[in-house]
């Protein structure tokens, strides 16, 4: 028991070693170097595929990736939305919230979304992302650090994107293959003015199988409808009454905020 006293109290006369920052080599980049990033989504003609990845290659954005999916609007409104029946490239990239505008300037100028007709682009923020990744951009964070603090200086006199108000809502639908059509057809019908189609395989567990009858493997169809806040309620209502689980689609639907929305006439909506 002495010793214990006697411990206790040559302890207590120790100094308090400052707790240590976690360093890069022990897993991670240090918090206050932690950028935000966003993803950035362009949906255009298969066709102009070169002249987005040259865009985005050019601008040093480390990661995308290409998917091909099928535009869903009506005749009457492709010129508007440039989302037609034809085969359309679903082009995804990471980059950083303070480098987006600077992005997607470079493709405003380059593809030319002002005009009707060439498709849209948007982007989400994320609100986290894994270490390897902010490990890939670190090299990229320091290099432009002049830019990002510029741009970071501009956004702050903006307010932060993470806590701004949304106008625009990117809906997410996943319903079994051949239903994509009549899941549409009501989304129109809501309010909607197109979509982009892409296909899938579904992998379920096996739970979902017995309360839903989801079967494991099942060709699926993922359905993105990019649309303004006010219609978001409406279209997802409407979409999950006619297309939900309980019906042979077997709908699932969700909605991501967007902003920085470039190519879609939103006046209209």
């Amino acid at each position: 028991m002495a010793h214990n006293k006697l411990f206790a109290k040559l302890r207590a006369q120790l100094p308090i070693k400052p707790a240590s920052k976690q360093s890069p080599a022990a897993g991670g980049i240090l918090r206050q170097e932690q950028p935000q990033f966003k993803l950035v989504l362009f949906i255009v003609d298969w066709k102009r595929v070169p002249i987005v990845s040259d865009v985005i290659t050019k601008e040093d954005v480390r990661f995308h990736v290409i998917s091909m999916g099928r535009g869903t609007a009506r005749s009457e409104m492709l010129d508007l939305l440039g989302i037609g029946a034809e085969d359309k490239a679903i082009v995804s990239c990471l980059e950083q919230s303070v480098l987006v505008p600077i992005l997607m300037k470079e493709a405003l100028r380059k593809i030319n979304f002002n005009n009707p007709g060439q498709g849209i682009a948007f982007t989400i923020p994320l609100s986290a992302i894994n270490d390897p990744i902010l490990l890939a951009f670190k090299q990229s964070i320091f290099k432009n650090k002049k830019i990002t603090a510029t741009a970071a200086a501009s956004l702050g006199k903006k307010g932060n994107s993470m806590t701004k108000e949304f106008s625009h809502d990117l809906i997410v639908s996943i319903v079994n293959n051949g239903y994509s059509d009549a899941f549409m057809d009501t989304a129109r019908a809501a309010g909607a003015l197109g979509g982009t189609v892409m296909h899938a395989r579904g992998l379920t567990h096996e739970g979902m199988i017995k309360l839903f009858g989801i079967s494991v493997q099942d060709e699926k169809e993922i359905i993105f409808i990019l649309t303004s806040r006010e219609k978001k309620a409406p279209i997802m209502q409407a979409v999950c009454e006619a297309h939900g689980l309980n019906s042979d689609a077997r709908g699932i639907v969700f909605s991501l905020p967007v902003d920085d929305v470039m190519g879609l006439g939103f006046d209209s909506m």
